[in-house]
């Protein structure tokens, strides 16, 4: 099948037990019968266990509302949208920058990533015991669960800062385990962690190229390798970023940015990491991810949330491409033919959550992009920029925006490079998740907030709040975030 990730055997239950309820308290493999694993003792029983890491992301509250809510709306690039007086249950506070520690989406992200984290550690534990299996393709997959669980922990250090790090699944009679479960680590061990585990995944990972082509989602070296380099930029590491990011190869800038975010454009030639939708039933897509960003109002087919700003809208110069790829405007006809009326609530929608064929479904075949090849060139030039070797970083940032339409750019110095770098960021990569986060990384926050009208919060803002439950629970082995 086209999607990769989405089949799971009906045992998988057993297995995969969530945490929604006890946190990062969860069911161990070890408990499962010889006869149990016997089942799964194959190729596509191997395969199973880390197909159903990727299906964590079709879930509602690891890929679609609280997250749509905590890394967009909370932006200067998107505004709650909607109706006024629909809150979308926090949408508004996260929007205004007003949530606390009890703010469900705070803490349903927080649950997914470990949820998913689970779902790792459970693969990791069994693979190996799956001895009639492919012995290459056992290495290949627990590569892919490792690469999935750095995704999921830098998910966590971005949004958290230090959190506890569960590496492996606990023995429910051990005290040192138990404390696993609830210690916090500090970022800068949680940033080790995931370089350690993509390091040992780019080891036993193929190439993009090497998968057959209905398997083209999974993870792969180059991801790896660009997943790593993004985790360098964080930490301002600027010759790893260099470095890791020479080692992203098998790809391209597709030469129609707008075609992207289409399912013709999907797992392109620009594509290193993207989560599938899929949009029929009993073969769902990411649950919600479409219909909640989709038009409201009259004549419209969603709930109208993560709405483009006005700021945002500005930051377009004229004649870039991006700007109609990426916002969906009150009164146009869209790509396939739809017309969006003029009496839809708001005057503007994120185009790149758009799905054509199952528009009004709510699960649509929209992807999720999360790295591609055009980010890499960024990177690369931040961090190239910030070396010292500006005309170098010059003309990768240029190759972005001739594709975008859009002459060379004018900034020669490197803080004016500096400047059009995180500029260019903003509007190659709107609505794909990464506008808080540069905002935060950069500096640039405060400022930048304030632009739009919000009030960022020196000292607080840059993380969001680990759930207030999860702090009680833990007893004083995790602090809150300042703040809060």
């Amino acid at each position: 099948m086209k999607k990769i990730y989405i089949s799971m055997f009906a045992l998988s239950a057993l297995f995969f037990t969530g945490c929604a309820e006890d946190f990062l308290d969860v069911d161990q493999t070890e408990s499962i019968s010889t006869k149990d694993i016997e089942l799964f003792n194959n190729d596509a029983g191997a395969t199973t266990f880390v197909t159903s890491i990727y299906s964590k992301f079709l879930d509602w509250d690891m890929s679609s509302f609280g997250w749509i809510g905590l890394a967009s709306i909370t932006t200067d690039d998107a505004d709650k949208g909607s109706a006024p007086g629909d809150t979308g249950t926090d949408k508004d506070v996260l929007d205004a920058l007003t949530y606390n520690a009890s703010n469900p989406s705070a803490e349903s992200t927080f649950i997914a990533q470990y949820d998913g984290i689970n779902r790792c550690n459970q693969a990791l534990n069994i693979l190996p015991k799956l001895d009639k299996a492919n012995g290459a393709l056992r290495e290949r997959l627990m590569g892919e669960a490792k690469f999935l669980r750095a995704f999921m922990y830098f998910t966590l250090v971005k949004c958290y800062g230090g959190v506890p790090i569960v590496d492996h699944l606990p023995n429910p009679s051990s005290l040192e385990d138990k404390n696993m479960l609830l210690s916090q680590r500090t970022a800068a061990e949680v940033y080790a962690f995931i370089e350690k585990d993509l390091n040992e995944a780019i080891e036993v990972l193929p190439v993009k190229s090497a998968y057959a082509s209905d398997e083209k989602a999974r993870a792969s070296k180059g991801a790896a390798y660009a997943l790593l380099a993004k985790v360098n930029l964080y930490q301002k590491n600027w010759q790893k970023v260099v470095d890791n990011c020479n080692l992203v190869t098998g790809y391209s800038i597709d030469p129609s940015y707008a075609s992207m975010f289409r399912k013709a454009g999907e797992n392109g030639v620009e594509s290193i990491f993207e989560i599938n939708g899929v949009g029929t039933v009993p073969i769902k897509g990411i649950a919600g991810y479409s219909n909640t960003q989709g038009a409201r109002g009259t004549g419209g087919w969603g709930w109208g949330f993560n709405v483009p700003s006005q700021s945002l809208l500005n930051a377009y110069e004229t004649g870039d491409v991006r700007k109609d790829a990426t916002i969906i405007f009150r009164g146009t006809t869209l790509y396939d033919g739809r017309v969006v009326p003029s009496t839809v609530e708001n005057p503007m929608y994120n185009f790149k959550a758009y799905s054509s064929q199952f528009t009004d479904a709510w699960e649509t075949d929209a992807n999720i992009t999360y790295l591609r090849y055009a980010e890499v060139l960024l990177m690369k030039a931040e961090a190239l920029n910030e070396l010292g070797q500006t005309a170098d970083a010059i003309l990768l940032l240029n190759q972005i925006r001739h594709r975008a339409g859009l002459g060379d750019t004018p900034a020669t110095t490197q803080t004016a490079v500096r400047t059009a770098i995180w500029k260019e960021r903003r509007v190659e990569l709107a609505f794909e998740f990464d506008r808080f986060f540069d905002l935060v990384r950069t500096g640039q926050a405060k400022a930048a907030f304030a632009a739009d009208g919000k009030v960022f919060t020196e000292g607080k803002n840059e993380l969001f709040p680990i759930p207030a439950s999860f702090i009680i629970q833990a007893n004083g082995l995790t602090k809150q975030n300042p703040g809060y």
